[in-house]
């Protein structure tokens, strides 16, 4: 199941991460174990923000992929279930029969 998390990091948890140099040990390891198939960095509303798109393999996979982000930035994540279009003509067709 694909799934896109919308993540928000909080600033001071952050900024301590880079000030004390382990900021960037941390985001390989989780997006190394996440392996995600894309992954997105932007600003929004002054905070650090990325978008990411993971396979899980069920629902019980939900939590290896948020506690991360919780326990290493204190981050907001918001999971979607999305699809490709692929996908999307799949399901459509599935309307048809």
């Amino acid at each position: 199941m694909r799934a896109l998390l919308e993540i928000e990091i909080d600033t001071a948890t952050t900024n301590k991460l880079i000030s004390d140099g382990e900021v960037a040990a941390k985001f390989e390891r989780i997006m190394g174990d996440l392996k995600p198939e894309a992954a997105y960095f932007f600003a929004r509303n002054g905070r650090r923000c990325q978008v990411i798109v993971v396979d899980l393999a069920d629902e019980a996979s939900l939590p290896s992929v948020c506690e991360p982000f919780w326990l290493e930035f204190n981050a907001t994540v918001e999971v979607h279930v999305c699809m490709n279009a692929e996908e999307l003509r799949e399901g459509l067709g599935r309307l048809a029969r």
